[in-house]
């Protein structure tokens, strides 16, 4: 197959695989919409506030201690499973299960540090952290990074979308039954619990399944030899597991600074906003996960030309995408906010027009942070995205104190043009680098 074969085989295969995950995050983006509009109308604005700033305390802590454990099983992975290396493809499989084992449990610990010291801002009774913290620890015995790599490994990403599905099915299912057996904060933190439950079952089936003799035998050595059999493997997952926290913990902690700043109520507004800004926006994430296990097959087994062309192609669509999402975010958003909220949540569609801006800037560059990680420049990628962290929390507690939420939502788009224009040259830079060191 020639370089330009290649790059549309590999072109085509995120899309095919984009395709995948989109079906899924559809599913549950719909039924996310369904639940929301069950949770809003139940619980009213100062409750729904505190729901989401569990769900953000929980979320955070997860972030926090979780590793991109599915990136090192593809990365490292590929080698092994391309040479018929099955108990080395298990040993790394088998460290990367030990690492999320230790993040749940360091996850408990930082857990109730948080809830112990801030517990009382959040306006938490004794009972409500508690059931806060247990709520954390399913979240953190649910982290399914791992499952998930095997199951990108083998290009099975139909499978995952299916697995993923059900979260959003169990959260409404939950919902329903929450909604008439018991309609309070507790009774839906029940059912978020019980659909990561049924959605960490989902995924270890079929890695399982989908593996089979290909992940090699269980007892074969031990699983820390995998730090020697792949040279740089600590590294990456320290460089993508601060990365990853940085990002996610960056637009958590925005709603509990919201919250801190101006009540429940705020937090209620900025989370409800952000959450459907994303639910328009799930496209970048899912084009994330494709673009990277491409890019890191094509930098593997293929030239500098291959990877160019691929990353051209990406951006293409990623460009094309972003468009079409700001038209619907900017048509829709104030309708659909109406429609699921009620008339009681309409002050969040300016919100919702910001952060679903910011969200569009981040899917244009899309392709930059795997073009970096696939080409081993996850420090450069890291330090880029704690510049960009820093700069939106800093600007959220100078913007939110002066403008409130419409200031926090602004940080959002400044900090997403920012790391955007810095992501971009850093990838271009490396695509020029690469082409230089072929001639």
């Amino acid at each position: 197959m020639d370089g330009s074969s290649e790059a549309k085989a590999g072109f085509a295969r995120i899309l095919a695989n984009t395709g995948w995950l989109l079906g899924g995050k559809g599913v549950g983006a719909v039924l996310s919409l369904a639940y929301l509009a069950i949770i809003t109308r139940t619980l009213g604005v100062a409750d729904f506030g505190r729901f989401a700033l569990i769900l953000s305390a929980a979320t955070i802590v997860k972030t926090l201690v979780s590793f991109e454990s599915w990136q090192i099983v593809v990365r490292y992975g590929q080698p092994h499973l391309m040479t018929a290396s099955h108990d080395a493809l298990n040993r790394v499989l088998r460290f990367c299960i030990l690492i999320d084992l230790a993040s749940a449990a360091a996850g408990g610990i930082i857990a109730a540090i948080i809830l112990v010291a801030f517990g009382p801002m959040m306006e938490l009774s004794p009972a409500m952290a508690w059931q806060t913290w247990l709520f954390c620890m399913v979240m953190m015995i649910t982290i399914r990074s791992s499952p998930t790599g095997v199951l990108r490994l083998f290009d099975r990403f139909d499978l995952a979308a299916g697995a993923e599905t059900m979260v959003p099915i169990g959260r409404m299912i939950g919902a329903l039954v929450a909604w008439a057996l018991m309609p309070d904060i507790t009774g839906y933190l029940i059912a978020w619990s019980v659909a990561e439950l049924l959605c960490a079952a989902a995924y270890w089936r079929l890695a399982l399944r989908v593996g089979g003799d290909r992940l090699g035998s269980w007892r074969a050595g031990r699983a820390m030899d995998a730090r020697v059999e792949n040279p740089g493997i600590v590294g990456f997952l320290t460089a993508t597991n601060l990365q990853t926290t940085l990002v996610s913990t960056g637009q958590q902690l925005a709603v509990l600074v919201v919250g801190l700043f101006v009540g429940p109520a705020g937090a209620g507004f900025y989370r409800l906003a952000n959450q459907l800004a994303q639910s328009l926006t799930k496209i970048s994430g899912l084009l994330s996960r494709s673009i990277f296990v491409e890019l890191s097959r094509t930098n593997s087994t293929h030239g500098q030309d291959e990877l160019r062309t691929l990353f051209r192609r990406s951006n293409r669509l990623a460009y094309v995408s972003g468009a079409v999402i700001i038209a619907l975010i900017l048509t829709l958003g104030r309708p659909l906010l109406d429609l699921i909220a009620g008339d009681a949540f309409l002050p969040a569609y300016p919100l919702l027009v910001l952060l679903g801006i910011a969200a569009c800037i981040e899917l244009l560059g899309v392709s930059y942070r795997p073009l970096l990680m696939a080409t081993d420049r996850a420090s450069l990628s890291l330090r880029i995205t704690l510049v960009t962290t820093v700069l939106l929390l800093g600007l959220q507690a100078v913007l939110l104190s002066t403008h409130g939420t419409i200031g926090a939502a602004s940080a959002n788009v400044i900090a997403s043009l920012a790391g955007f224009v810095m992501m971009g040259l850093a990838s271009r830079k490396a695509v020029k680098r690469g082409a230089q060191s072929e001639a």
